[in-house]
């Protein structure tokens, strides 16, 4: 890999250093210092742990001194990277192995094309898809992965890549200002592709493969399909979120409206056992339901007086 231009690997870890352990074969083949992984904090001895596995394989470590969420855990990161002169950025989940080749082709086709944010095939470990594509329905704010393009067409969609794993180069990442921090969890890499588009980018599914070991990253982890409470609010949440940010005011609206039953879908994502078996889903289902509809009420307040004040003048 020593013929490739300067490159990273970042990598934000929050609770799983096991993870990271299980996976830091495939970072192995990555030269020395150009793995970084950024640590949110989340308890004196999960630190030692990350500052251990560091020291054993040579990788570059960013400590926080608390839990910025994965975007700003990016962000710090990829600061660092950029830092110490990295052109390409690949961001990588700790569940998630690359193999040499694999990251070679990332790292090359985002060296040709600094405008490209450049995604690899994600499959499970048995095998099966996990992200081949994706979009962002725009009738009601439904991300569905890309073999659903033949249902759905004619739809309005945006392309997206997934944050699991992809590469950008630095000067369209600081171009971008990296991920948006708001969001937290979830939905950055949606808002982020959509700035990237906006900003003239291209996203591709590169001949890479990436493979994911689903859900490992959620340290409430009960089983292969369940969700934790975190996933639920965060993606009812951020959707509206992502809404008032970048659509006009009447689809702002109409995602709004169809808020409890497109949460209530994000729901069953974890399958309807954990419903009658718990309540933190219910609880994760709520907390987003109303945080959400504060961010609109905000956003709403806010145009309200912009309008005003531009009336004024």
């Amino acid at each position: 890999m020593t013929d490739l231009p300067p490159f990273a690997v970042i990598v934000v870890n929050f609770a799983s250093s096991a993870l990271l352990r299980d996976h830091a074969a495939s970072l192995d083949a990555v030269p020395p210092g150009r793995v970084i992984v950024v640590d949110c904090f989340s308890g004196a001895a999960e630190r030692e742990r990350v500052r251990q596995l560091a020291s054993e394989h040579g990788w570059d470590t960013v400590l926080l001194d608390t839990n910025d969420g994965f975007g700003g855990g990016t962000n710090a990161g990829a600061a660092r990277a950029i830092e110490q002169g990295a052109g390409v950025l690949v961001a990588l989940n700790p569940d998630a192995t690359i193999e040499r080749d694999s990251l070679a082709r990332l790292v090359s086709a985002v060296a040709e094309d600094p405008m490209l944010l450049a995604s690899p095939r994600i499959v499970q470990s048995s095998g099966e898809p996990w992200f081949v594509g994706a979009d962002l329905y725009l009738d009601e704010g439904i991300p569905r992965g890309a073999r659903a393009r033949a249902r759905f067409a004619g739809a309005e969609r945006l392309e997206w890549a997934t944050g699991a794993c992809f590469a950008i180069s630095a000067e369209l990442w600081t171009l971008l200002g990296g991920f948006d921090e708001e969001y937290f969890l979830y939905w950055e890499d949606i808002d982020l592709s959509h700035r990237a588009i906006a900003a003239g980018a291209r996203l591709e599914l590169v001949d890479a493969e990436v493979v994911h070991d689903q859900g490992g990253t959620h340290a409430e982890r009960r089983s292969a399909r369940a969700k934790s409470e975190l996933y639920y609010y965060f993606n009812i949440r951020n959707r509206m979120l992502y809404a008032v940010k970048h659509l006009p005011d009447v689809d702002v609206r109409r995602w709004a409206r169809s808020s409890a039953r497109i949460g209530y879908g994000v729901l069953l994502r974890g399958g309807r056992q954990q419903l009658v078996a718990s309540w933190r889903p219910w609880r994760g289902y709520l907390r987003g339901l109303r945080d959400g509809r504060r961010i609109v009420r905000a956003h709403r307040r806010s145009t309200a007086r912009l309008h005003e004040h531009a009336g004024r003048r």
